[in-house]
């Protein structure tokens, strides 16, 4: 069963983040946490609407289902190298039941809902081990099918492997991308919008970070950090006050 909602999702979305700029370490738990919950649901939806007329989607749920109840648990705790590895790979846990690898259902199953899910697990789990090119190309494959949470998350961690290989603007782009996904979400996009908004802070681009504040502040005036004052802090930082 996937986990819950994090109750300190909020509290970490408003974090400010360091000029070093480690994002993974800052965000992973709010993205996972609650992205495989949303796509874990999304794929039992489209598993169960074609198990009548397409059996391998039920054998792809089957296998499948061992794989992500370990993500479920990793993303709830440490994606250990040896964890990751079970889980991409396959083999053994400790308590003797078996995981079939997220690399071979992708491979035995392509097409289906459930090869699907594993690239997005894939990708987050590569992001975990700071194995950046993989993450991108995983997260790349995956479709969230017009799930726009879902999308959002996935573009997070796309501008996050960026960010951690230096490539300022495709971080940004994909940043500026999940909060553009649905702007009407008032959690996820001013969330996305204020780590944009950060990053461009943190990489000395001004004017691009004046942007994302004001844009937070004018279209999200309920959002935690523009009650707390936080945006005002950083324009004026910026030499903007209002």
């Amino acid at each position: 069963m996937a986990a819950k909602k994090p109750t300190t999702a909020t509290h970490e979305a408003n974090i400010t983040l360091d000029k070093t700029l480690h994002f993974w370490s800052k965000y992973n738990k709010l993205i996972i946490y609650i992205g495989v919950a949303v796509i874990a649901a999304l794929a039992a939806f489209f598993a169960y609407n074609k198990f009548v007329k397409e059996p391998k989607e039920e054998k792809a749920a089957e296998m499948i289902f061992p794989a992500q109840s370990l993500f479920d648990k990793m993303a709830n705790s440490d994606f250990s190298k040896d964890s990751v590895n079970i889980l991409l790979n396959g083999g053994t846990l400790p308590d003797g039941s078996a995981v079939t690898g997220l690399l071979k259902i992708m491979n035995n199953y392509s097409g289906t809902e459930s090869a699907n899910l594993a690239a997005y697990m894939t990708g987050a789990s590569y992001l975990q081990i700071k194995e950046f090119d993989k993450a991108i190309k995983y997260l790349k494959e995956f479709s969230s099918h017009g799930a726009r949470q879902v999308e959002s998350k996935a573009n997070l961690m796309l501008g996050h492997a960026y960010a951690e290989k230096k490539n300022v603007n495709e971080a940004l782009s994909y940043y500026k991308k999940a909060a553009s996904v649905n702007d009407k979400d008032e959690t996820m996009a001013p969330t996305a919008l204020m780590i944009a908004a950060n990053y461009a802070e943190s990489q000395n681009n001004s004017a691009e970070a004046i942007s994302l504040f004001k844009q937070v502040k004018d279209k999200y005036p309920t959002y935690p950090s523009v009650a707390s004052g936080e945006i005002d802090k950083h324009l004026a930082k910026l030499g903007v006050l209002e």
